[in-house]
């Protein structure tokens, strides 16, 4: 079995690592140190990391307050919380004043498991999506989560990162260097492309390879940057397939489907199919099992894949 990397250890560690380089660099949490893994710059760095208690809203505006000062900080905690609590305050003290504050969210959506429905935030990419200024950026792998959590603090403006709390696997070679605003191709040469996100991305591949080994390839783009989204890219390969599989553990209305779908019908209108969670509220479970009931799977990939290349 391939090495597992939990990703928002990935991101404590980067803080760290970055820090004497990015002086400016402060970090805001809201009791959840121990597990956005923000704990490890507290450690190093006391007098640069605050703990705001549970009072996301205050978190946001303090941020806010500090990048207005040449700061640059970094807000962490469950994304529920992160985008939920304290929407009106990233809308209207962060976003529509441009500042440079950097929200790193974690437990996205089904990853959390057992935390079950209350905190599992499986619209927080819409919620942000909307808010005018905000860049998205969902990292795959350990080796992307590591490159953009640097690779924020050097772009000025908001960013929402999203990691789960689940381990994945890498795909990126260690030394992967990626372009903000550009989405990575990971498979080429397929009649269906399949576009995906975060978590899926791994499953996704698999699902790829498997299809392979049967005579069927298809095209793999790993949607890293969701705003702004690379139109180019998904204009591209929707006219080399136009047929397209949107896979992501987020709501279907909101999310990369929504997205796609209408760039797909502005520009160039194609067959698309979504594997996502269908207007449904999460559930306490572990992670994989919920993947299986919502449908998160390879074999749901292979299922729509063949259903499209059989159209």
């Amino acid at each position: 079995m391939s090495e597992l990397y939990s990703l928002r250890k990935i991101y404590g560690e980067t803080l760290v690592k970055i820090a004497d380089k990015y002086p400016e660099i402060v970090v805001l949490d809201a009791d959840l140190a121990k597990s956005t893994k923000t704990q490890l710059f507290a450690q190093k760095y006391p007098n640069r990391f605050f703990d705001m208690g549970i009072a996301e809203a205050d978190m946001v505006a303090t941020a806010a307050g500090l990048a207005s000062c040449g700061k640059i900080p970094y807000v962490s905690s469950f994304a529920m919380f992160a985008t939920g609590k304290c929407w009106e305050q990233v809308r209207n003290t962060i976003a529509y004043s441009k500042f440079n504050v950097k929200i790193v969210a974690t437990h996205a959506c089904l990853s959390v498991g057992e935390d079950g429905a209350s905190h599992q935030a499986c619209e927080d990419v819409a919620v942000m999506n909307v808010i005018p200024n905000m860049n998205i950026i969902v990292p795959s792998d350990d080796v992307s989560t590591r490159f953009f959590t640097e690779e924020i603090a050097k772009i000025k403006g908001p960013f929402y990162m999203r990691l789960p709390r689940s381990e994945t696997e890498r795909i990126y070679s260690d030394n992967k260097k990626f372009v903000f605003g550009k989405e990575e191709v990971l498979r080429d040469g397929g009649n269906v492309t399949i576009f995906s996100m975060g978590l899926m991305t791994g499953i996704a591949i698999k699902a790829a390879d498997k299809l392979r080994k049967n005579g069927i390839k298809v095209n793999v783009v790993d949607i890293l940057t969701v705003k702004p989204i690379d139109k180019d890219t998904i204009i591209e390969f929707l006219k080399k397939s136009g047929k397209a599989v949107v896979c992501e553990e987020h709501e279907i209305n909101g999310g990369i489907t929504s997205i796609i779908s209408t760039i797909a019908s502005m520009n160039y209108p194609s067959k698309l199919r979504s594997v996502s969670i269908t207007d449904k509220f999460g559930q306490s479970g572990d992670w994989k099992e919920l993947f299986s009931i919502y449908g998160l799977t390879e074999d749901n990939i292979i299922k729509n894949v063949m259903e499209l290349e059989n159209d």
